[in-house]
């Protein structure tokens, strides 16, 4: 398979700047936590339908992606810090439209089949996104916004990268929906983004001040996982509801919900194909949303919005108990998230600022969620149809990686899983395992 080759690159400004009141959008505890992690890349795969005409699409989609640009001006900016007289640091999003970056970029010699049909993610995805290799903290110089449109052999790829301190997944395809309902001839967006810090009743001062000491310290982490493979797993509407009433009768109860049985069921999964101490801990991370957990913080609130917790349990309670007996104690976990718990969280970071890495993730023998199947991906029609895959880049990907993401059907569940060869292998012919993935 040949390479990706660039055409143009090019900085996209905002159709029209705001002035005065978005000039400048502070960082919360939930933005500044991940500025040694790396960015936010997803990407939709489209057919050709009506893109082949030339070099008009690109066109097209520059010319909305400036319209959208316009009402997001925090992605057209750059990060900041204000050196303060007190030997403290804050940094904030500097909204100057300095520009989002565009790539147009063609590999004429890959078609859609060559990317979705292979067991494996093929490496040449990786190629489709823009701003390879930065951490979020080098958005101090670099865009906080890359978009690289890689026209294929008989279809599009519409790679984004996104700082991720700077946007949430949810943020993340709030811009894309907003981007694509622009394309098709949106004047006014029907879920304009809301920037206002002051949630929490005002209670928490938001000018966030961190040792000047503290923040000479910064090493951006230049993590680099070793050799992993990718696979989708599909799991279809019907599967995961066999896998929620069974993990709820294991249990005796009703509690367990859809996404808690599948993720235990998962990483019981990857455990049990793995060659661990039967008294090694394992730890996973699971990704709190709190829009929906704090009344004052509106659902078109646009930046961070959550919270990592983590559970833990040895290998062999992992192995020995029944899925709904995990899942359970996920659910209790999930339950334990309060508004008063996320206060505390965020009260907390701001008395002990501490930036999590990638490295300390993979210290403890991860299992790391990301994304959410909630998300609206396949609704993104830019004019030429809707997407028919959804695929991530290279950044924060370690052994155990767990990427979520609606399906197709509805109801369906795709996960993009990130394993060692060794394992994957073995999980591919654990039968328990894959008689509840569908084809």
């Amino acid at each position: 398979m040949e390479g990706v080759r660039c055409i143009s690159s090019s900085l996209i400004h905002a159709s029209s700047t705001h002035k005065g009141a978005n000039q400048r959008v502070e960082l919360t505890p939930w933005d500044l936590r991940l500025l040694l992690l790396g960015p936010i890349q997803k990407g939709l795969l489209f057919r050709d339908g009506g893109i082949s005409d030339g070099n008009t699409f690109v066109d097209t989609l520059k010319a909305s992606f400036s319209r959208t640009l316009h009402h997001f001006p925090p992605l057209t900016g750059r990060l900041a810090t204000a050196e303060l007289d007190d030997e403290t640091v804050s940094f904030f999003i500097d909204c100057n439209d300095a520009g989002a970056l565009f790539v147009h970029a063609e590999a004429d010699a890959v078609t859609i089949s060559d990317i979705i049909e292979p067991v494996y993610v093929p490496s040449i995805v990786h190629s489709f996104f823009p701003l390879n290799g930065l951490t979020n903290y080098d958005g101090i110089s670099q865009p906080l916004l890359g978009v690289q449109v890689t026209k294929l052999a008989d279809g599009a790829f519409v790679g984004c990268t996104i700082n991720h301190s700077v946007a949430d997944g949810a943020s993340f395809w709030h811009f894309i929906n907003s981007w694509s309902e622009t394309s098709r001839g949106s004047i006014h967006l029907s879920k304009p983004p809301v920037f206002d810090r002051s949630f929490f009743d005002n209670k928490i001062e938001y000018f966030i001040r961190i040792p000047r000491s503290f923040v000479e310290k910064i090493q951006p982490d230049r993590f680099i996982p070793p050799h992993l493979l990718e696979r989708i797993f599909h799991f279809s509407k019907q599967n995961i509801a066999k896998l929620k009433a069974k993990a709820n009768a294991q249990v005796r109860g009703d509690k367990i919900s859809s996404l808690q049985a599948l993720l235990s069921h998962l990483w019981q999964s990857i455990i049990r194909n793995k060659e661990l101490n039967p008294d090694e801990e394992m730890t996973f991370y699971l990704v709190i949303g709190t829009r929906s957990r704090l009344p004052d913080l509106p659902e078109r609130y646009f930046g961070n919005a959550l919270k990592f917790v983590t559970l833990a349990m040895k290998v062999k309670e992992l192995r020995e108990q029944k899925v709904g007996h995990i899942a359970l104690e996920m659910n209790k976990l999930v339950a334990a998230q309060t508004e008063e718990e996320f206060k505390r969280d965020f009260k907390s970071w701001i008395a002990s600022p501490k930036f999590s890495t990638m490295a300390s993730f993979t210290s403890v023998n991860p299992t790391i969620t990301g994304s959410s199947p909630r998300f609206d991906v396949y609704g993104n029609d830019f004019g030429w149809g809707k997407p028919i895959a959804v695929r991530c880049g290279s950044v924060n990907k370690c052994e155990g990686k767990l990427t979520l993401f609606c399906g197709v059907e509805e109801g369906s569940v795709d996960v993009e899983v990130c394993l060692s060869a060794e394992t994957m292998e073995a999980i591919a012919n654990d039968d328990e395992f894959m008689d509840t993935v569908t084809i």
